[in-house]
């Protein structure tokens, strides 16, 4: 895999490098700005870009603007954007760009080597991820009735299917059925008034602009 960074903090930026290629990502370029990001997608045809929400100069929302008009000239390419803080509008926005490959992590994740790799991987290979302390404020920021009929166990279920966790993955991790985990899934869409079918990112993206559009 190839990657492009965007950061503008060195010592991010060189620890993010670090990472990656003592685990095989090859890093092609690492710029500190959004016209460097979007000339350095242009040229190294990255597998996936790593960006910061905030960039030089105004370090407001370059990042994430760049990242949508990259994946505007480049539908589907992989974005996983990382951030200081949970910025809900930004989250929405990214998931609503396009239809997977494509994640939001907050960077105190960057410092837990296992998840960061496994999210960028699973947003390499075109699935959704969102931090799950993003997922926690866009459910408690929920206010219609459907949200709040959701059972505590569905909130698990939902939680670990916006970090990407497919069926199996999600039975795993909380020591259920493969059957359990389908039906507590349809119990969440048909909750949220949502069609009930196994759309891989299409079913978190479904969801959490569902959730945010609640606030």
């Amino acid at each position: 895999m190839r990657v492009v960074i965007a950061e503008d903090n060195v010592l991010l930026s060189a620890g993010l490098q670090l990472v990656l290629e003592t685990r095989g990502v090859e890093v092609a370029a690492v710029v500190p700005d959004a016209p460097g990001l979007l000339a350095a997608v242009a040229e190294q045809r990255p597998d996936a870009v790593l960006a910061d929400v905030r960039l030089p100069p105004s370090f407001r929302d370059e990042g994430i603007r760049a990242a949508l008009e990259l994946r505007a000239r480049q539908p589907g390419l992989p974005i996983l954007v990382l951030s200081q803080y949970v910025e809900k509008v930004y989250a929405r926005e990214l998931l609503a760009s396009g239809t997977g490959g494509v994640g939001y992590l907050l960077k105190d994740r960057v410092s837990r080597v296992g998840e960061f790799l496994d999210a960028l991987r699973r947003v390499a290979d075109g699935g959704t991820v969102m931090d799950p302390e993003v997922v926690s404020q866009l459910l408690a920021s929920g206010r219609a009735d459907p949200v709040q009929r959701l059972t505590p166990r569905e909130r698990e279920v939902l939680t670990l299917m916006a970090q990407g966790l497919a069926n199996q993955e999600i039975g795993e991790r909380l020591v259920v059925t493969d059957n359990a985990v389908q039906k507590h899934i349809g119990n969440i869409f048909a909750k949220l008034g949502l069609p009930a079918t196994d759309g891989g990112h299409r079913r978190v993206l479904a969801v959490l602009t569902f959730l945010d559009s609640q606030r």
